[in-house]
């Protein structure tokens, strides 16, 4: 290679730096954003979904103030205000699965079956352990009577798995988090994990053990 078509090749690179550069900084939310976003998630988290919705009406570019007030719309009942932010959503975050996943259940609550299959195969695609998704695709299944069943009951298997990896997960933070002596901590995740496993699972009896250990190092 020259010298001329080296300095050609290294100005190339630059100028994809440089806009690459000026790409993130203009899609970097300013500090009033972030606080109008935190603000609307309160508002959002205690079930004032029209308030949530209507404080983030402005919102064109932070992809996650745009899934919260698609959120916050669609559980408010204008599908057709939710429709437009999660798809905005999705131009700026194309794999967002919550945009993806409330997405899909407003397809199925219009009676879009097929685009809301295609939406939940994409977000499996992506994550095949994702619970959520596993747990839409086999009610999309289950509603297709008879023939879904099979597929129904192998999807909600596949959940089943990926729940217990979730729990263990739970569990080495909570061994973690007592380690550190955090106690209020390691009781929480140990609550998390019991919750996604059977009673006779090997895991539950670890979660038990490390529950009572815990209870016993802090009478």
């Amino acid at each position: 290679m020259n010298k001329e078509l080296m300095l050609r090749s290294f100005c190339l690179l630059c100028l994809i730096a440089a806009a690459f550069a000026v790409s993130c900084i203009a899609s970097m939310p300013d500090g009033e954003t972030l606080l109008l976003y935190a603000r609307s998630q309160n508002v959002y988290r205690e079930g004032r979904f029209t308030e949530a919705a209507t404080m983030l009406a402005g919102e064109r570019r932070f992809a996650p103030a745009l899934v919260l007030r698609g959120k916050a719309e669609y559980l408010s009942g204008d599908f057709q205000a939710a429709e437009k932010s999660l798809k905005r959503a999705l131009v700026l975050k194309p794999h967002d699965a919550e945009a993806s996943l409330f997405l899909a259940r407003l397809h199925r609550e219009n009676g879009d079956i097929k685009e809301a299959q295609e939406l939940v195969e994409k977000m499996l695609g992506n994550n095949p352990s994702d619970i959520r998704a596993l747990r839409f695709a086999a009610g999309l299944a289950r509603e297709r009577g008879a023939p879904g069943e099979a597929a129904s009951a192998a999807l909600l298997d596949r959940a089943v798995e990926a729940a217990a990896e979730s729990a263990l997960v739970f569990l080495d933070r909570a061994r973690l988090r007592w380690g550190g002596g955090n106690r209020a901590g390691a009781l929480e995740d140990l609550r998390r994990a019991r919750v996604l496993l059977p009673d006779d699972s090997s895991v539950a009896n670890a979660v038990e053990v490390l529950e009572s250990i815990i209870g016993e190092v802090s009478q």
